[in-house]
């Protein structure tokens, strides 16, 4: 936000550059070109808000699968250990039938010579089967061996997916958290302001809250007579009680911004249209500030639109009226928002 502001502030003051014809060609350039460079870093940063989000969904989907495999691979391994204690105890009893078979083998190794090959036949099946017990046993442990060390993988693998998404959702979080303190500021700024010009809302002033700023609209009626650029005296202490709200706020900045309706400005002297008419008010404006509070000047900007941005048709008086104005905007520094974006 803090860089579309930017962009129109210095939007702003390319136009107010190219109005003053003593302004050097070079030095309007350079401003151009560090209006595209704000552009350009504002489509990036809205880039990689775009990125960061698409990842943060991408995380959280791979926490997930990885969360089932493991639950998986966990089931398997119960199941394994389970063949493996049977496995035992089958082995264990197939040991027990072979010492069995031995010593029956050993009281009748004298008897009949059909009875003797019977016994022989059961011990050599008895070991034939030992041995293939024993080698699905050796496979069994080796399988169980592996799930495990793929659940160790895994389980290292989530934690560091958890640690990325956790980093993530902090960032996200103090991001979060400095744009609802701007809000919060914003709002209470907007109070302040309407509680410091009560007398004047509804009276060729209005006071309204977008795109995160405060815009303080006051007519011409209430500042200037027409075609004039001196403040008539209900405007100075319109602008002297709003002043004060002003210095005592300082994490504020202050664009003053001059607008006339399409009407061909008729005067004589250094005002040659309505390009200069409206510089001059705004000026104006800020003169006042200047003069009458500590308002640092740095915080303070004065631009003219001339016909160029209306809130209203011209082709009716109503609404040529509404275009003659002096829009006091009020924005928030978003400092701390542009230094975790830029650590990011």
């Amino acid at each position: 936000m803090k860089i579309s502001i930017v962009n129109s502030v210095l939007s702003i003051a390319i136009v107010s550059l190219f109005l003053f014809a003593c302004v050097p060609a070079r030095q309007l350039e350079e401003i151009k070109t560090k209006k595209q460079q704000c552009e350009t870093e504002n489509a990036q940063l809205k880039t990689t808000s775009q990125e960061l989000t698409t990842k943060n969904t991408e995380m959280q989907a791979s926490i997930e699968a990885l969360t089932k495999r493991l639950t998986g691979l966990c089931m398997d391994t119960n199941i394994l250990g389970t063949s493996q204690r049977i496995l035992s105890l089958k082995n264990s009893q197939l040991n027990k039938l072979y010492e069995d078979l031995l010593r029956n083998y050993d009281k009748l190794n004298a008897g009949n010579a059909t009875e003797t090959q019977k016994i022989m036949k059961q011990l050599q099946v008895t070991q034939d089967s030992l041995l293939n017990k024993e080698d699905a046993l050796k496979k069994l442990a080796s399988e169980l061996e592996a799930k495990r060390a793929s659940i160790e993988k895994n389980s290292k693998d989530l934690q560091i997916l958890k640690a990325n998404l956790e980093q993530k959702e902090l960032k996200l979080a103090e991001l979060q958290s400095i744009l609802n303190k701007k809000d919060s500021i914003v709002k209470a700024l907007k109070s302040k302001v309407t509680d410091a010009l009560v007398g004047y809302e509804g009276k060729g002033l209005t006071i309204t809250q977008k795109n995160g700023k405060i815009y303080v609209s006051l007519d011409e009626s209430l500042l200037f007579a027409s075609g004039s650029f001196t403040v008539d005296p209900k405007g100075v202490e319109a602008i002297k009680k709003l002043s004060k709200v002003l210095e005592n706020n300082s994490d504020i900045n202050v664009l003053i911004e001059g607008h006339t309706d399409n009407v061909p400005y008729g005067g004589t002297g250094a005002l040659k249209d309505n390009w200069d008419l409206s510089v001059m008010r705004a000026t104006a404006i800020v003169k006042i500030l200047v003069s009458n509070s500590t308002i640092d000047p740095k915080r303070l900007s004065a631009a003219g639109k001339s016909q160029f941005d209306p809130v209203d048709v011209n082709t009716t008086k109503e609404g040529r009226a509404k275009n003659r104005r002096t829009e006091i905007i009020l924005t928030p520094k978003l400092d701390e928002l542009f230094q975790i974006i830029e650590s990011n």
